[in-house]
């Protein structure tokens, strides 16, 4: 377990910092007092690089190598707020695990996490990097997002990181019904819209939620 300590953070890392992201986030429009509440206990400076920790309660994506970024905070909670909008989620899959960040905010929420990555560096830090800090129901593998979890659905929420140009097919099936998966599509270079699926029995409807900046979403692994 991580030392509680290092958890806390000082200075541009400490509580009081976290407290006015979390009023920023409010300010923004972001209303699930329990997210806003996850947000601000989660460690994200422990989640990127240590050269960045001293930027990473601003409320911006970061990099955190192989072309991949830390979501905005706004987002994830954007994401996470709407995941859960009806209710809690039992089994939630998130496509593209990069730092772990996403899944640290699901796994305080939710009982069960599986999480796919395509790039095996940021898998393996990623894993370590919940296996230090306590998240035990967060289940992590090597895997083209674009195929989900196979096996292991149906789902009762899917939150998407990358963005495709639509939602791949495999995935909208690993939706369980009632169930919701929210995502950016749009290509490289285009304009990307957030939506949020939702199954009721064989009818599929889709919610636009507004423009959004993703990293695009790549097939295979490496």
């Amino acid at each position: 377990m991580m030392d509680d300590h290092r958890r806390r953070g000082i200075g541009m890392t400490s509580q009081r910092t976290r407290e006015r992201l979390v009023q920023r986030l409010r300010d923004e429009g972001i209303r699930n007092e329990t997210v806003l509440s996850v947000i601000g206990s989660t460690p994200r400076h422990l989640f990127v690089d240590e050269a960045l920790s001293s930027r990473a309660y601003d409320d911006t994506a970061l990099p955190i190598g192989d072309g991949q970024t830390i979501s905005q905070p706004y987002v994830v909670a954007r994401m996470t707020e709407v995941l859960i909008d009806e209710g809690i989620p039992q089994r939630v899959l998130e496509v593209g695990t990069g730092s772990g960040y996403q899944a640290a905010v699901l796994a305080q929420l939710v009982p069960e996490v599986y999480s796919v990555e395509r790039i095996r560096r940021l898998l393996e830090q990623a894993r370590k990097r919940l296996r230090e800090l306590g998240y035990r129901n967060v289940r992590v593998r090597l895997a083209d997002g674009n195929t989900g979890w196979e096996g292991d659905g149906p789902f009762d929420g899917i939150i998407v990181t990358a963005a495709p140009q639509g939602v791949p097919r495999e995935l909208l099936e690993q939706l369980a019904d009632g169930g919701r998966l929210v995502a950016p599509e749009g290509g490289q270079g285009q304009a990307q819209e957030l939506a949020c699926y939702q199954r009721q029995g064989d009818d599929i409807s889709r919610t636009r939620l507004g423009l959004v900046s993703f990293v695009p979403m790549l097939g295979g692994t490496q």
